[in-house]
């Protein structure tokens, strides 16, 4: 296999194994790492809490081979999957699993496809236009750049890269692969800097950041995907289980943090006194909002400074959401006297992204 590729420092490791702690202490806990990676969050799991068993998920080949090695002493009580994440539901029947108890997804590029050039996930290396997440399937950055109608990619660029200047920058692909196929980051990149006015240049890091971005989630299908994995963690999290999810760019935290809080909230009329079986909120907010990494955290860790980490626990079946009917609680002022929250106005805890 040679060396490892890759460095992995897991971000905010500590804050994400006191949120889940009382999940990973159930009998029979089962721990679902989504984005397995480098494997760091796994094995700090799996070192503290023997009785855990870890089902680890992960798109890339290269990532699943090389933390087998590495948590390879844990064997007898993991399970390593080539999967999606957002393929949960398939990969608990084929072990056999009807639920799990903690879970964590740790979104964005790992350590290793950045770290790699022969990726070309990294716009500050030179490599191949490739930014597959799984090698073995699917189409390349270079065929979207080369092979897009134009109209598509400034789409693509305004709406996955937030990228004022996608007109421009399309324009130049445009006009580059007339005269040759595009084929390289380094290439990609220069044409990107001199599409974006200069004094647009002078803030905000590499110009080529973000039409990276976007042609990375455009690959690999990463909203739409995320946008199925996250109902479908929650429809198997056990009763009293935990999920922490860490975005690391808006269009991540908004899809999480609309999946999660829609479930802290009751879905029945408004104007009854009780609240009707079924109806109930099935998820707590374990987070006012977004946590930030701490300073210390950054200065640790560079690559959490963009980090957004979430958090919330599956209310317990006995808790109302099933059964009986049961007397709503008492109504607070801060929801304007309403059993539920009036359109646009935010619940405790919620906050913003």
């Amino acid at each position: 296999m040679g060396e490892l590729r890759g460095t992995h420092v897991p971000v905010l490791l500590e804050r994400c194994l006191e949120l889940l702690t009382p999940a990973l202490e159930l009998p029979g806990a089962v721990h679902v790492d989504f984005t397995l990676g480098l494997g760091g969050h796994a094995e700090a799991v799996l070192e503290r809490f023997p009785e855990v068993v870890l089902v680890g998920l992960d798109r890339d080949t290269e990532a699943l081979t090389h933390a087998g090695h590495r948590l390879a002493r844990y064997a007898g009580r993991m399970r390593l999957v080539h999967a999606v994440y957002d393929e949960l539901p398939r990969v608990l029947e084929e072990l056999d699993l009807t639920e799990f108890h903690s879970g964590l997804f740790d979104l964005g590029v790992s350590s290793l496809q950045l770290d790699e050039a022969d990726r070309g996930f990294a716009y500050a290396q030179d490599a191949p236009l490739d930014m597959r997440m799984d090698q073995t399937t699917g189409f390349t950055a270079e065929q979207v750049v080369n092979e897009y109608e134009p109209g598509v990619l400034v789409r693509i660029l305004r709406q996955y890269g937030e990228e004022k200047f996608a007109t421009r920058v399309v324009s130049s692909i445009v006009r580059e692969r007339q005269k040759g196929r595009i084929t390289s980051t380094a290439r990609l990149a220069e044409l990107v800097k001199e599409s974006i006015p200069a004094a647009a240049r002078r803030t905000g890091g590499n110009p080529a950041k973000r039409t990276f971005q976007a042609l990375r989630i455009e690959v690999n299908g990463e909203l739409a995907t995320l946008e199925a994995a996250i109902p479908a963690a929650l429809d198997a999290l056990a009763p009293k289980g935990r999920l922490v999810v860490m975005s690391y760019q808006s269009l991540e935290d908004r899809i999480v943090k609309r999946a999660l809080t829609a479930r802290t909230r009751s879905t029945g009329p408004v104007d009854l006194p009780v609240e009707l079986p079924g109806t109930g909120p099935t998820l707590r907010l374990l987070t006012r909002g977004s946590e930030p990494p701490s300073e210390q955290e950054v200065a640790e860790n560079p690559r959490a400074a963009s980090v957004k980490l979430r958090a919330v626990e599956r209310l317990d079946r006995h808790d109302g959401t099933t059964g009986a009917a049961r007397e709503r609680p008492r109504l607070s002022t801060t929801h304007g006297g309403q059993g539920r929250l009036r359109p646009g106005a935010r619940e405790e805890g919620e906050g913003e992204a």
